[in-house]
């Protein structure tokens, strides 16, 4: 084999290599997402074995984080990657990350939904669920998608989508603490419905955090703790 035959041989494997981290991730995230789905779908509809299947998949998702860090870091020390190659290796440990915690937020809200199976239904909070819950699902969706394709108009869509969220969570805890002060009697369900709602609001967190490393993989530009206008410069 020649010098430049076994030259393109290496930026072959490792072009490979990279590609099968960013598959990874993404199978990982379709996972993740089926997850976040499941969890909402469980708490509104009271179903505790819906539920059981999305803590059952909490090991799994633990093991696909472990064993793409340490794809990541080999091919790091392998390859001693430069600029772009760098880059996505570098964004692509932090969206494995924020995955993985969404899965632990999935995982708390399957969790609430077990314990609010076991009670009599709630009169408040499950619109409210369905309605964040679809909304972060999309956003989780849309900043996979942007990072499957390196779209940065995409990316930026989610990061303003969040702030959206966040005042979506804040007019529903108002409305909870409201409810709450009427009638005590509702006060432990409705509690576990806010804690679960702060699970949902956190998940769009996460694809915010996923969206911001896709800006910089393609701009090479750290935007994490910056405001809309500042991305936008």
């Amino acid at each position: 084999m020649s010098k430049d035959e076994f030259t393109q041989h290496i930026s072959r494997q490792f072009n490979e290599e990279l590609e099968e981290v960013r598959s990874h991730l993404l199978t990982m995230g379709g996972l993740v997402e089926k997850q976040v789905i499941e969890a909402v779908d469980a708490l509104v509809n009271a179903d505790s074995a819906k539920a059981m299947d999305v803590l059952s998949v909490e090991k799994k998702i633990n093991a696909m984080e472990l064993a793409i860090d340490e794809e990541c870091t080999r091919i790091i020390a392998l390859r001693q990657p430069a600029a772009s190659d760098l880059r996505l290796l570098v964004a692509a440990t932090k969206v494995n990350i924020d995955l993985e915690r969404v899965g632990d937020e999935a995982s708390k809200v399957a969790k609430m939904s077990i314990e609010l199976a076991e009670d009599s239904v709630l009169p408040k909070g499950y619109v409210e669920v369905r309605h964040i819950g679809a909304h972060v699902c999309s956003m989780l969706r849309d900043a996979l998608d942007a990072f499957a394709r390196s779209d940065v108009d995409a990316a930026m869509d989610v990061v303003r989508e969040d702030s959206i969220v966040d005042m979506e969570y804040e007019s529903a805890m108002r409305q909870l603490a409201t409810f709450m002060m009427e009638d005590p009697r509702y006060i432990t369900r409705v509690l576990n419905i806010m804690w679960s709602l702060r699970s949902l609001e956190r998940i769009g967190d996460h694809a915010r955090n996923i969206a911001e490393q896709v800006i910089y993989l393609v701009r090479g530009k750290d935007v994490r703790h910056r405001s809309l206008n500042e991305l936008s410069d």
